[in-house]
C-alpha cells in the first residue's frame, strides 16, 4: 500500500475547500496551511485560484512569504491554480506596483489576460498528453514565456495561449480544475509528489 503523501493548501483565500477535496480524491491527505509551523509538515503545496495580489499581502501579513520562498526553492513540490499560478511564476505582466511574487517557475505570466470576470469561460483542453480536460478559466492568466527548463502541459485558444507549465517538482495551471470534478489533474501532481 502507498502511503498517502501530506499535501498542504494555502488557506489565506482561495479555492481552499474545493482543492482539500480534489486532493483527498485523488489520494492524498490534505491539511489547510495558514502558518509557517504548518508549512513545514507538509510534503507539498497547493496555492489555490483566488486573488494574487491579496495572496501577496496576506502571506506577508502572516509570515508565510518568505518561509514559502525558502520551502520551494529547497525543492518541495507545489501546484498552483490561477492565482497560484502567478505567486509561482519569475515574472508577471500586468501587476500592481511593488507585486511580489514566490517565484520558483522561470516563466512570465500576465494576469487577468483572458479578461475580466464576465470574460470566463470553459473550454476542454489536452493536459499532459492524458486527453481532453474541461477546463474552467475565470479572470485567468496565461504564460506569455517560459524558459528553457519549463515543460508545456497544456495550451488554449486553438493552441495560441499556454495554460499550464512544469518546472521540476513545480506545476501550474491557469484554469480552476477543481471546480470541474474531474481529478486529473490533483492526481498527476499527487503522482509528481510520490515520485518526488
Amino acid at each position: 500500500m502507498t502511503i498517502a503523501p501530506t499535501i498542504g493548501v494555502f488557506a489565506l483565500q482561495g479555492d481552499v475547500r474545493e482543492h482539500v477535496h480534489s486532493l483527498e480524491t485523488a489520494g492524498a491527505k490534505a491539511v489547510a496551511v495558514r502558518r509557517p509551523g504548518e508549512l513545514e509538515a507538509v510534503d507539498a503545496l497547493v496555492i489555490p485560484g483566488g486573488e494574487s495580489t491579496t495572496m501577496w499581502k496576506l502571506a506577508e501579513t502572516f509570515d508565510l512569504l518568505e518561509p514559502l520562498r525558502l520551502r520551494i526553492k529547497g525543492g518541495m513540490p507545489a501546484y498552483g491554480s490561477c492565482a497560484g499560478m502567478i505567486m509561482l511564476a519569475d515574472r508577471i505582466e500586468g501587476g500592481i506596483d511593488g507585486q511580489q511574487t514566490i517565484g520558483g517557475i522561470d516563466m512570465v505570466v500576465r494576469r487577468n489576460a483572458f479578461g475580466r470576470q464576465v470574460d470566463s469561460f470553459e473550454a476542454d483542453v489536452d493536459f499532459a498528453g492524458r486527453g481532453p480536460l474541461r477546463a474552467v478559466f475565470i479572470r485567468a492568466p496565461w504564460v506569455e514565456s517560459v524558459g528553457s527548463g519549463v515543460e508545456v502541459l497544456a495550451r488554449a485558444e486553438a493552441g495560441d495561449r499556454i495554460v499550464a507549465v512544469r518546472q521540476g517538482p513545480l506545476l501550474a495551471t491557469s484554469f480552476h480544475p477543481e471546480l470541474t470534478g474531474d481529478v486529473g489533474v490533483h492526481s498527476y501532481f499527487v503522482e509528481m509528489v510520490r515520485e518526488l
